[in-house]
């Protein structure tokens, strides 16, 4: 392979990393769907190397996962594995609220006030791609503020895993507070990281309860989305 092959096919793999990221992301794919790299690749009108490629990937990240005899689909998480993941978003996340409350300015606060309250007002009116996008910045906006990359890049990757976006999904059966965002908002501009810790806290076990509900609930009955459902996010 030479070398001009090897960057075409690296541009391809990202370009089909990003597409079934998205379908993924956006429920087109849902849990347990199976991917074909052959489809995949007539689809994109590309050889089977980049697509395997994107498709690798993507299970590094936990997204997919890769069995013998049975081939390559969407993860399914079991509850431990969402328990688990949302202990590291709550850690995650808290060491956020707490150097936000040691570094915002006046007018970092007053930006995360106006965020969370646009974002009420978006979820009150659609759940759509866009709306979940901006809740994705409004959580990373403050661990910008915070002045942590790396801690921002660890938040970012976990809002994107499965779990985060099944917990979408729990909106979508029961909506979420008037003030949900708002009241987190104004504990985390509150200046007191106590309060700011709590907060944030109690935000993402409030998430993690409803996704728990939702997908293994006592009487066993688990609520599986379609493949074209279009989830909100929490």
């Amino acid at each position: 392979m030479t070398g001009k092959t090897a960057r075409q096919d690296h541009t391809l793999a990202q370009k089909a990393y990003r597409q079934v990221r998205e379908r993924i992301l956006g429920a087109e794919y849902p849990p347990g769907a199976v991917l074909s790299r052959r489809r995949l690749a007539e689809e994109f009108g590309m050889s089977l190397l980049p697509v395997a490629e994107a498709l690798q990937k993507l299970v590094n990240e936990g997204l997919l996962e890769s069995r013998p005899r049975v081939g390559t689909r969407v993860r399914t998480p079991s509850r431990e594995e969402i328990g688990d993941r949302y202990v590291l978003r709550e850690a995650l996340e808290s060491q956020a609220v707490r150097l936000f409350v040691e570094k915002a300015t006046a007018r970092d606060r007053a930006e995360i006030l106006r965020m969370a309250r646009q974002l009420d007002r978006m979820y009150a009116v659609s759940n759509a791609p866009s709306v979940r996008a901006f809740h994705l910045k409004f959580h990373l906006r403050i661990a910008e503020i915070g002045n942590s990359e790396l801690l921002r890049t660890a938040i970012e990757r976990e809002q994107d895993l499965l779990f985060n976006w099944l917990s979408d999904t729990a909106a979508q059966v029961h909506p979420l507070p008037d003030r949900y965002h708002t009241d987190l908002a104004e504990a985390v501009c509150s200046g007191d990281i106590g309060i700011a810790d709590a907060a944030i806290r109690h935000h993402i076990r409030y998430a993690l309860n409803e996704l728990l509900q939702l997908t293994h609930p006592p009487d066993g009955k688990r609520w599986r989305v379609g493949p074209k459902a279009a989830p909100p996010a929490l």
